[in-house]
């Protein structure tokens, strides 16, 4: 039992819980029993955080039914090995060094040390945004529905922006708040602060206890240029995971805002309609849910082949490591295209932020672009075999959005084959595991080998 097979089989067995307790007369709102395969599909998408469903979650179950799907994502968000550690230190027990590997391999943190106080310190910045999340869309939904609906409603859609699930009490998501100022940003701050993994909220937080901000507001007002007066009254570093994070983040939310604008301002469909303070709005929030979210203001459906493709390639890139969401990651992206540079330079080392960038981690990203696309391509064949009659971009779309776990949806999911809803389950559950990891359960722990071949050129290109 290596820490890889601890993590997919405690992922499938939550699923399997939650498939149960899905499936019981009293999780539908009419008091019968549940499809397996509907329940199975439910609840591993909400596992998986995805936020793909094949019926209408607040039609369709009961107060008990939205209460298990939500804890299912509570748990999906949290990462199996994160929850199972945050119960033992609960409970005041000690935990093993194969858990430590394995809850290392979940977060992706590149030690051992610390990691009891990483997941305290992930609980409670959980609990900060979820809570405060709460407090701010209770305030625009009591209104229109009453305190204790609202009050479900905030508990329900806040849970669900931050662990990026996507899931919605409402028929058609947010498309009735599309020019919502006030809930567009709090659904847009939750859906960021999970995407963008604890380790840059945590680097945040430290950076602003420290007092760094304000002596860089001093050097700025003293004109102070000298790098090695900055070093030497600086307390703290951010890392180079936190830069590439926030930078490729924040880069392809911009390509999105004006993406999104250009090409969808004159489409009556979608932002036509609009004033153009709300088609930045809703430009904007497309950009930011197409990454991990899954909530939608606009009726994807609707959208121009263009905008359909930015936003499977906004999806596939999907967020950042530690993160709620999924996708091959910020990160990757930045590797790849800094290996990229490193070819066409000349330069036979990887350098981002003037740090050289190990052969091992571009040996992981390359592995985890090939598998994803691979993973994509498989399932998207799939179930172009399976339902013939559904056009193919469509079905792309539903592939890249289950496999980032992403969870928008051009309205196909409920017509879908019994195959195409099981690809698409074993999609989300390989897109939140990651397939690098799975493929490690699979295989177990490499072997090293003292084998070195010779070197031979071939033709690239």
């Amino acid at each position: 039992m290596t820490p890889a097979r601890s993590i997919c089989l405690g992922f499938l067995a939550v699923i399997s819980v939650g498939t149960i307790l899905l499936c019981l007369p009293i999780s539908s709102s009419d008091g019968t029993w549940v499809h397996p395969l509907t329940a199975l599909f439910t609840a591993t998408s909400a596992v998986c955080v995805t936020g793909l469903s094949v019926v209408n979650v607040g039609e369709f179950y009961s107060g008990f039914g939205q209460l298990t799907l939500v804890s299912l994502v509570q748990i999906g968000g949290l990462g199996y090995m994160t929850a199972t550690t945050f119960l033992l230190l609960l409970f005041g027990q000690r935990f093993a060094l194969r858990e430590k590997v394995a809850l290392k391999q979940t977060l992706d943190t590149p030690g051992l040390s610390g990691v009891r106080n990483l997941v305290k310190s992930i609980i409670s910045v959980t609990l900060i945004f979820e809570i405060t999340g709460i407090f701010l869309l209770f305030s625009v939904f009591a209104p229109d529905y009453g305190a204790s609906r609202g009050l479900w409603l905030a508990i329900f859609h806040s849970i669900n922006s931050f662990n990026n699930a996507g899931f919605s009490l409402f028929d058609n998501s947010f498309s009735e708040y599309v020019t919502h100022p006030f809930l567009n940003t709090v659904v847009s701050l939750l859906v960021i602060g999970g995407a963008v993994g604890y380790q840059v909220i945590m680097e945040i937080v430290v950076w602003v206890r420290s007092g760094e901000w304000q002596r860089l507001i001093l050097r700025r007002r003293n004109r102070v240029r000298s790098r090695e007066f900055y070093q030497r009254n600086s307390r703290s570093n951010f890392s180079l995971n936190f830069k590439t994070s926030l930078t490729t983040s924040i880069a392809l939310w911009i390509l999105g805002l004006v993406g999104f604008f250009i090409i969808e301002i004159n489409n009556p469909s979608t932002f036509g309609r609009l004033s153009w303070g709300g088609k930045l709005i809703a430009a904007w929030f497309q950009s930011m849910t197409t990454r991990t979210a899954g909530f939608n203001t606009v009726d994807m459906a609707n959208l121009g082949s263009p905008a359909l493709f930015l936003t499977i390639g906004l999806m596939f890139v999907g967020a950042s490591p530690g993160g709620t969401g999924g996708g091959i990651k910020t990160t990757t992206v930045r590797i790849l295209i800094s290996c990229t540079k490193a070819v066409l330079r000349g330069k036979e080392a990887v350098i981002c932020y003037r740090r050289q960038i190990p052969t091992s981690l571009v040996f992981k990203a390359i592995a985890t672009f090939m598998g994803s696309l691979g993973t994509v391509l498989a399932s998207t064949t799939l179930m172009t075999i399976a339902d013939p009659n559904i056009p193919f971009i469509q079905v792309l779309f539903e592939c890249v959005s289950a496999f980032a776990t992403v969870g928008l949806s051009m309205g196909i999911t409920a017509n879908l084959s019994v195959l195409s809803k099981l690809v698409l389950i074993g999609t989300m559950y390989l897109g939140r595991v990651g397939v690098l990891l799975f493929m490690a359960a699979i295989a177990g722990d490499p072997e090293r080998s003292l084998v070195r071949y010779p070197e031979e050129n071939l033709l690239v290109g």
